[in-house]
């Protein structure tokens, strides 16, 4: 923030120990230290040290890490078993958490803009012009020149060979990405607040608690971090709705891989004419996607390089030695085990309860994300960003048995009547305090 104070800098330590201060002076319970709000925001903070002891021994960051995700995975499991939810208010009124809230926001877009944008960040801004551009962005290497850790021709090379002004033009729309995905996060959770839990301040709230936790800072310009749970979070506003939230978990399946695993949880809790719903949405999605690619392509080698690439193969590679973070020093064959318990959690969670709300699938999609961190090859545990909201919305939520999925008509039917549905597609909204809690 130069070009406002000069000389102006916080470290990460000084802005873990600054958003701790604020962090308990708003949200933590004095008149009630054993509630569950106040066992939440020592959670939250704790993941921070972890995220900070990245650059210490690689050992002790990602074991930290993986001890917090074990921590929020149980809590999640356990979110079912807590009947009671107490209307727990700020410690600050609703004018003041919303300046607080837009003052957090300004603070981390000037964080953006300070910080270089990520490689990987302006690589696909560049891919993304030369596909509208219909030129062939796969720039493949032979295979003997590449390694199993590192791509076939890096972002740095290719930044290198890129002339400056455009260099530059790609991170100012790296920049306008990483603040749009925050803003989106912001605007999701303040909506569902506002629709879904009865009240326009628990969405501030969330939104604040999101913009102040130092793993928001410490990760702010990692798009591919943000964009994916910003979709998400706007699938869940629009869960009444079954083609909506599909064309949203779609978008999100089509950043990185990890929402394909909430789709098991998603067609368990709309049931069979909701899930036909969802799916067509979702695959309507996936081909328009597919067509974007076809019309960008310069030949079919390259429409096939792009589609490959939307799964992301590394996901499936068991070699020892493979990738970054806790599992490139241990052998393989000790994460088989994880992924499998990781596929039975996610069956589990899918089956029951046989009856879902808005509860259970907030709980259940933000424990199968959580879940991801302890088997993903690349940084293992690092990824608070993509759980985050799903976190912050089990956290703050009152009680919300009411919402329950619509009762969709078939197909078939709704075509014959229009207004079969009609009544069921709105959600019963009731203010927090005026829910049993």
């Amino acid at each position: 923030m130069d070009f406002i104070l000069k000389g102006y800098a916080v470290n990460d330590a000084t802005w873990f120990y600054l958003s701790l201060l604020l962090i308990m002076a708003v949200f933590f319970r004095f008149n009630r230290l054993w509630s569950l709000r106040n066992l939440d925001i020592v959670l939250l903070l704790a993941v921070s040290p972890g995220l900070l002891s990245q650059e210490a021994p690689q050992s002790l960051g990602n074991i930290w890490l993986f001890v917090c995700t074990g921590l929020f995975l149980i809590r999640l499991m356990l979110d079912a078993w807590f009947r009671r939810r107490p209307l727990l208010e700020q410690n600050l009124n609703a004018s003041g958490l919303a300046f607080l809230c837009v003052a957090a926001f300004a603070f981390q877009i000037a964080n953006i803009v300070t910080e270089t944008p990520r490689e990987d960040t302006i690589e696909a801004v560049r891919a993304a012009q030369e596909l509208v551009a219909r030129q062939d962005s796969s720039h493949a290497q032979t295979p003997e020149n590449t390694t199993p850790t590192e791509p076939a021709t890096s972002p740095t090379s290719r930044l290198l060979a890129t002339p400056t002004v455009l260099v530059h033009n790609y991170r100012v729309a790296a920049w306008i990405l990483a603040g749009t995905s925050h803003l989106a996060v912001v605007l999701g959770l303040v909506f569902l607040g506002k629709r879904h839990l009865g009240e326009l301040n628990l969405g501030i709230a969330m939104a604040t608690m999101y913009l102040l936790l130092p793993c928001t800072a410490y990760q702010v310009e990692q798009v591919s971090h943000v964009m994916p749970a910003a979709l998400v979070i706007w699938s869940l506003t629009f869960y009444h709705r079954p083609m909506v939230a599909g064309c949203f978990m779609g978008l999100a399946c089509g950043t990185v891989a990890f929402p394909v695993f909430l789709l098991p949880v998603w067609m368990a809790f709309y049931g069979r004419n909701g899930a036909i719903r969802f799916g067509l949405a979702l695959a309507g999605v996936m081909a328009v996607l597919l067509g974007s690619f076809a019309l960008t392509s310069s030949n079919f080698q390259s429409f096939l390089q792009q589609t490959i690439g939307l799964v992301d193969w590394s996901l499936f590679q068991f070699k020892s030695g493979y990738g970054v973070g806790f599992w490139s020093n241990i052998d393989q064959v000790y994460r088989l085990p994880v992924v499998t318990a990781f596929g039975v959690l996610v069956i589990v969670l899918a089956i029951f309860p046989r009856k879902k709300n808005i509860e259970h699938l907030m709980a259940a999609s933000a424990a199968v994300v959580v879940a991801t961190q302890f088997w993903y090859p690349q940084h293992g545990g690092v990824y608070v960003l993509w759980y985050l909201p799903l976190l912050l919305t089990v956290v703050f939520r009152p009680k919300l048995a009411h919402l329950v999925p619509p009762e969709s008509a078939p197909l078939l039917r709704l075509a014959k009547n229009t207004d079969t549905a009609a009544p069921t597609d709105r959600p019963v909204t009731l203010s927090s305090r005026q829910q049993l809690r």
